[in-house]
């Protein structure tokens, strides 16, 4: 409070109360610093480059191992001939937190996107625990949220509301960077955070670029407790939130499926709008109030259907034009005074139904859903088909299942998505193949599509954040979770801690742990009198536990190798994520005579088998954990729902999939052994990869000597 002379001024007009002249405006926890300045997206902190790491052209892959390399060619020659729009353009899959991934693209693809369709989080307290399938019968087993998700969403809502807006308003942020000048942004939410969200959106992208918001019935029932006094409906409906880049952008007139048709009808000439240059006299009838719906000048704009209007309009002409102004309209009996003695003019049948902003017609899912949260492709149809067009690039930062993308496919979109979830990215790759095959069966365009994720740099920039580059509490903090011991005297630089009589070895941020490491660490193990040490890492070099048996062997010193669970680089995490054992994987070449022909060479054909498989168990819920351990022993392959073949793999370069098999709900048979019948181009030593993803969406690879 002001004082004068020492004294309180009383608020007034001449000492108006701080509050007083505030604007309206949404305020949470975070949104200002600690010195009331506003706290902006870090977008250069966050933006680091992202590794390819697969690539998946699937229908190409197969027509090549059947020897119809050309024939496939030319057939895409001529569907792209007849789609000459479609650019060369790969598809993008990538894995890893949206704020990073949006921050990594603004540099290539800023105001580049067309459509920004998102379905984030939205329900607090909401149990994702899903069953999924193993094996080839009718058998299931609980599947939680992957532990990096449930971190996230804990995170979302660790503050109720504040943090949840706040987790809003940056990522909408970003994704208004990555909005073209005609694009527009969908946010699929829940009632129960619409009107705050909405206030987000009127802020990032200004109240003036609102366009919608738009009621949906959702598919799956919703029913009210038995009880006789309920605390509140059931909620039967989300809400989509529709907002421009631009407040000049224009969409299309949409009409939903199955809409009813509206027949040909007289309505009243005059309506409730008040503008005096439509106020006119006409025949001798001049409104008092309001206005006519045409100026003199101006007629319906709009191609009649004459075949309808001649029934009751005999004197209309069946040229095919407009009523291009109040004279014609009248002359060609589009305007008339009507038997009521009230001016009228005629609306002409139209064959479907104009959508307002509630959507009977289409759902929220369907009943049956492959995935948590999957969304009905319809929905995405009537959203992609309507605000984008056949050379638009649409995204999706909270993909789930990858319905966003699989809908843009069919539509001729080129899409990115991303997701947190392991298996959110694991479930959207196998339906993107899927996708690949069904357009290519069809004769019809796709594109491409490679998968990425930010692996080290995400680690390297939380190394940068949060724990100032230092590397020794980088290994304090793994330990800490992994509920080791810290050995400040530790017998050899190798040896980075103790757990119940193992010692533990912490690889580095940046490391793949290799056979030359595990070597070192085996030594210096030995040396200081160990047998046995966690060998804890982010990433492994492939076939790594035939070195680890080896060691064993020669050194009696056993290694477990242990993959360093993501989830500890989440802020203000305390409780410890899993840290179990990576999965086990074994296979072969297997050698068969070719039979493609023509064919330069007599080498033969060369597929892959699997021959063991132990999965990690990283997603499964604790209190199945010893169950499904016993069950994976018995039969680890029941646990395989993916696998793909890179028969030319290299060091370094991405996992090209030349071959893949794997289960649906509907199909739950697995091919264990490979049928591309691949031929190398001539004699020598090859290597090839296998890649396997468990129902878990955990993947593990292994590489196989080939040689021909």
């Amino acid at each position: 409070m002001a004082t004068d002379a020492g004294k309180p001024v009383p608020y007034g007009p001449h000492n108006p109360h701080p509050l007083s002249q505030m604007k309206t405006e949404l305020v949470w926890d975070g949104k200002y610093d600690e010195f009331g300045n506003r706290r902006e997206v870090d977008i250069a902190g966050c933006a680091m480059p992202m590794q390819r790491i697969e690539t998946v052209d699937e229908p190409r892959q197969r027509a090549a191992a059947e020897g119809q390399t050309d024939m496939f060619e030319r057939k895409l020659m001529k569907v792209r001939e007849e789609a000459p729009a479609w650019p060369d353009f790969r598809n993008r899959l990538i894995w890893g937190d949206n704020k990073l991934v949006m921050a990594s693209l603004l540099k290539e693809f800023k105001g580049k996107i067309d459509l920004i369709y998102i379905d984030p989080p939205f329900d607090v307290g909401a149990d994702f625990t899903m069953d999924v399938p193993i094996g080839d019968e009718k058998e299931t087993v609980g599947k939680d949220q992957s532990t990096m998700e449930m971190v996230a969403y804990r995170d979302m809502w660790g503050k109720g509301t504040d943090s949840y807006l706040h987790m809003m308003f940056e990522r909408l942020s970003l994704m208004k960077g990555l909005l073209s000048e005609r694009g527009m942004m969908v946010v699929h939410l829940g009632d129960k955070v619409s009107g705050d969200v909405r206030a987000v959106l009127n802020e990032v992208f200004g109240i003036e670029n609102y366009r919608n918001s738009i009621i949906i019935p959702r598919g799956i029932k919703n029913v009210q407790s038995q009880f006789k006094d309920v605390r509140a409906l059931s909620v039967g409906h989300d809400v989509l939130l529709f907002f421009s880049r631009s407040e000049k952008t224009r969409v299309r007139k949409l009409t939903l499926p199955g809409a009813a048709a509206e027949k040909g009808k007289w309505d009243t000439f005059w309506r409730g709008t008040n503008r005096p240059t439509m106020r006119y006299e006409l025949f001798g009838i001049e409104p008092k109030t309001g206005q006519w719906r045409w100026s003199v000048e101006r007629g319906t704009g709009a191609k009649v259907n004459y075949e309808h209007f001649l029934v009751e309009c005999p004197s209309g002409d069946l040229d095919d034009y407009y009523a291009e102004h109040l004279e014609q309209g009248i002359d060609l009996d589009f305007v008339r005074l009507g038997p009521d003695g009230t001016v009228q003019y005629y609306v002409p049948p139209r064959d479907y139904k104009l959508a307002s902003t509630l959507w009977h017609s289409v759902r929220t899912r369907g009943v049956v859903a492959d995935y948590a949260t999957e969304k009905n492709e319809e929905l995405l149809e009537v959203i992609v088909g309507w605000l984008s067009d056949e050379d638009s690039l649409v995204a999706d930062f909270f993909c789930g299942s990858g319905t966003t993308g699989a809908v843009a496919e069919k539509l001729g979109r080129r899409w990115i998505m991303a997701d947190l979830g392991r298996f959110a990215i694991h479930t959207t790759r196998k339906r993107m193949i899927g996708v690949q095959r069904e357009l290519h069966e069809r004769g019809k365009p796709y594109r491409a599509f490679d998968v990425y994720n930010l692996g080290r740099y995400e680690r390297q920039w939380w190394q940068r954040e949060r724990l100032h580059n230092a590397d020794e509490e980088h290994r304090r903090i793994v330990l800490e979770f992994f509920k080791a011991e810290v050995l400040t005297n530790a017998p050899s630089p190798l040896i980075h801690g103790r757990k119940a009589g193992a010692f533990c070895h912490v690889d580095g941020i940046d490391s793949m742990f290799s056979r030359d490491e595990a070597t070192a660490v085996a030594k210096a193990v030995a040396a200081a009198g160990g047998r046995e040490c966690y060998c804890l890492a982010w990433e492994f070099e492939m076939d790594l536990h035939l070195t680890t048996a080896a060691l064993e062997k020669e050194l009696r010193v056993k290694l477990k190798l242990i993959q360093i669970p993501r989830e500890i680089m989440e802020k203000n995490r305390k409780s410890p994520p899993p840290f179990l054992e990576v999965a086990v994987l074994e296979a072969a070449p297997v050698y068969r005579k070719s039979t493609i022909k023509p064919h330069t060479s007599n080498f033969p054909a060369v597929d892959i088998k699997l021959t063991k498989f132990m999965p990690s168990l990283a997603e499964v819920p604790s209190k199945e954990l010893e169950a499904i351990k016993a069950r994976a022993v018995k039969s680890g392959m029941d646990f395989i729902d993916f696998w793909a073949v890179d028969f030319e793999w290299q060091p370094g370069k991405p996992f090209n999939h030349h071959w893949q098999d794997y289960r649906t709900r509907k199909d739950r048979s697995l091919q264990t052994v490979s049928d591309a019948g691949h031929v190398y181009p001539k004699k020598g030593a090859y290597t090839a990869c296998v890649k396997v993803v468990d129902t878990f969406g955990c993947d593990t690879s292994v590489s196989v000597s080939v040689k021909v």
